[in-house]
């Protein structure tokens, strides 16, 4: 029986992970093994996620539209000879991914006739200026879309989805667009009928690769203080694209918090308790070429460690 796979784009800080964990964490049931992949020699996402499936993979330090290509499939064949086998696949990509490339790597015909390309499911954050639709990247994720869904409308001004909508629309996007308030979105949607065979796509002609963004990663042995760490970001925010970590605070140790930072938006949450073996902060930060370098970065974030005292 093949089994469908679930393609998860969008835009750095849309909510991709945010979706996943939902669909996989209200299951029904259904055994859903998972890919996730983060622009990053982190895999932060990969963590957040889980436990929460039948399975979590993680490709990192790469993406899987160009550089990790051949990792996804090898990926999708060794899920596939699993026993039990999984029921669905859901792959979430990176936010700096082309989402064109990957469906053309699933239309391998072995691919294709074990493990069908069933829904592209576009995240995109309801308050992002309708402007930024003018970006090719973000561009080619809502083309290759089934369904679009409209995230973090909870944060947005109470017109930002329509206004959303709207631009979507003028893009002439045939997705199907949804609210998906708090990651939520009908699993109907995305999951199809047993006896249903999802038809080839085309997924137009390989364009050239282009580098536009890095990621530049920061870990520590020691907890964060707070404040500190609130001041850092600040000096950071204006340079960023994107950034997220695990981190233990000095103020509550042994706790681990998940800090996220996306469209000029900082959040904090309580996390799952800290992994062993694992340094104690584990920051992500994703920016334009040539923005950023690794030494400011250092700089800016030794400043927040506090040395433990054992005396």
């Amino acid at each position: 029986m093949p089994v469908p796979v679930l393609l998860v784009t969008g835009f750095l800080g849309a909510g991709k992970t945010t979706v996943v964990n939902h669909l996989l964490a209200n299951a029904d049931g259904r055994r859903i093994a998972a890919i996730v992949n983060d622009f990053g020699a982190i895999n932060i996402d990969a963590e957040l996620i889980a436990g929460a499936s039948d399975g979590v993979v993680s490709l990192s330090n790469g993406c899987i539209c160009c550089s990790l290509e051949g990792d996804l499939l090898r990926t999708l064949s060794t899920l596939l000879r699993r026993d039990p086998r999984p029921e669905y696949i859901v792959i979430e990509t990176s936010g700096v991914a082309n989402p064109a490339d990957i469906v053309r790597n699933l239309m391998d015909p072995v691919i294709l006739r074990e493990a069908p390309l069933e829904t592209v499911l576009c995240v995109m954050d309801a308050g992002t200026p309708p402007s930024a639709l003018d970006d090719a990247l973000m561009r080619s994720q809502l083309r290759v879309a089934d369904i679009v869904a409209l995230s973090k409308l909870d944060l947005a001004d109470e017109g930002a989805g329509l206004r959303m909508r709207e631009a979507i629309r003028a893009q002439r996007v045939p997705a199907v667009v949804v609210d998906a308030k708090h990651g939520e979105i009908p699993s109907a949607l995305l999951f199809p009928a047993s006896d249903r065979t999802p038809a080839p796509r085309e997924p137009g002609p390989k364009r050239p690769s282009e580098e536009r963004f890095e990621t530049l990663s920061w870990t520590s042995d020691r907890p964060l203080s707070l404040p500190r760490l609130q001041q850092a970001i600040g000096k950071l925010a204006p340079k960023l694209a994107r950034a997220k970590g695990l981190f233990e605070t000095v103020e509550q140790p042994g706790r681990q918090m998940v800090f996220q930072l996306a469209g000029g938006r900082a959040t904090l949450a309580p996390g799952e308790a800290p992994a062993q073996g694992v340094p104690r902060a584990r920051i992500v930060f994703i920016a334009e070429l040539g923005v950023l370098t690794k030494a400011e970065i250092d700089g800016i974030m030794e400043a927040c460690v506090v040395v433990e005292d054992h005396s």
